[in-house]
């Protein structure tokens, strides 16, 4: 038995291809619009993947373990809250399979000093091959990153270098007081000069190994454990899991999401732009579609109105018209998805070169990343559009006169 379509419906397919240049002129508008959706939200979703990968991979890390207070006492007393075994704590997380790196770090404050004049820094006492595995985001435009055998050894940002005058190879000296009154100072050659993503952040930071910083600072511990997981998207997970591990033994756990309040703000502006693009790019669906299903409905009043003068009801009139637009509105959809889906392949494989946001130093390369709900939106948003604007052309069709319709265009 052969499957047959509806006779409305197959009516309706006619229809459809029987009008080609109208057809083909709607399909275009909304293709376009949900392309340039598909493209805008795949170019918003890069923004925030780049944006939140050189955050974690060169300042937090993807997740960070403190003592509970460390946050909020850091600046009044950070010496109450040390980890003071901090290599157990790494050998309990490394247990969890989706954790790639454990790292320690004991952070401090002091002056930094190039025999002239002095800068305060806010620096960090850092596992140099393990840091090295983690800040690939780290940008070196002099020299290079710390290693295992610089005991004397200093990285800085590119601010602290440049308000020094200091250059690879130079010496400057690090003074800081301790908790007890006493000050301490040791001497360092710089290794390197870094860029991140933060003009800020390099304006005052400065890293030294670890073993320097516990010398400096006369303790073995650690202010916190940075943990580099196998991957971003596993990051809400790990915390809950460690968060229930970890909470009873006083420990507080943290995403790079909670310690990145700059880019909270910067995803929420852009859910708000792209809201906009959205509003926009479904007004001019819309009123594309409007003009052209009108056009079409005002060649085709004749026909509707024999339709009505032979008994057809005007609801089937106007089911006819909805299912008309809801077909091209459909293949528009299709075809947007793959022109959009395609158009991101090729844009990607080019790049686009960006110059570096507000309160950066360094640009970067865009590609476009559409999420599959990003493109089921598009497509919903293109179908629901058609429908919607042949609504009111249709109603106004089943009511009309059947007499000057039949004498339309006499």
């Amino acid at each position: 038995m052969k499957f047959r379509l509806p006779q409305w419906l197959a009516f309706a397919f006619r229809n459809v291809f029987r009008h080609q240049a109208r057809s083909v002129a709607t399909l275009a508008a909304i293709s376009m619009g949900v392309a340039g959706l598909i493209l805008a939200g795949g170019f918003v979703e890069d923004v925030y993947v780049q944006f939140g990968e050189s955050i974690i991979r060169s300042q937090t890390g993807h997740l960070q373990i403190t003592r509970q207070g460390y946050r909020e006492g850091r600046i009044r007393s950070p010496e109450a809250y040390l980890i003071e075994q901090p290599d157990d704590l790494k050998e309990m997380v490394l247990k969890d399979p989706a954790v790639h790196l454990a790292m320690a770090r004991l952070a401090f404050t002091g002056m930094l000093s190039n025999g002239k004049r002095d800068v305060g820094i806010i620096g960090e006492g850092v596992e140099p091959s393990l840091e090295a595995t983690l800040g690939t985001f780290l940008h070196y435009i002099e020299g290079r990153a710390l290693t295992d055998s610089d005991r004397d050894g200093i990285v800085l940002g590119q601010g602290v270098a440049q308000s020094l005058g200091l250059k690879v190879g130079d010496r400057a000296t690090l003074v800081m007081s301790l908790p007890q009154g006493a000050v301490n100072a040791l001497e360092f050659v710089v290794v390197g000069v870094f860029q991140s993503f933060s003009k800020d952040f390099d304006a005052r930071a400065a890293r030294i190994p670890l073993a320097a910083a516990r010398n400096l600072m006369d303790n073995h511990s650690a202010h916190l454990v940075v943990l580099l997981l196998q991957r971003t998207e596993d990051t809400s997970a790990v915390v809950s899991s460690l968060r229930e591990r970890l909470g009873g033994l006083g420990y507080e756990v943290s995403s790079w999401r909670d310690l990145s309040d700059f880019y909270e703000k910067t995803v929420q502006l852009y859910d708000r732009q792209f809201s906009v693009l959205r509003l926009i790019i479904l007004l001019m669906v819309l009123l594309s579609v409007l003009n052209s299903v009108n056009m079409t409905l005002f060649e085709r009043t004749i026909e509707f109105g024999t339709m009505l003068a032979l008994g057809e009801r005007p609801g089937r009139v106007v089911q006819l018209i909805l299912t008309e637009s809801a077909i091209v509105g459909m293949v528009g959809a299709i075809l947007g998805i793959v022109v959009g889906c395609v158009a991101a392949a090729i844009i990607s494989a080019i790049g686009i070169a960006m110059p570096p946001a507000p309160n950066a130093n360094i640009g970067y390369t865009a590609t476009i990343r559409p999420l599959p709900v990003d493109v089921l939106m598009s497509a919903m948003i293109g179908l629901a559009a058609t429908c919607f604007a042949a609504i009111m052309p249709a109603r106004r069709v089943s009511r009309m006169n059947i007499v000057d319709a039949l004498r339309h265009g006499n």
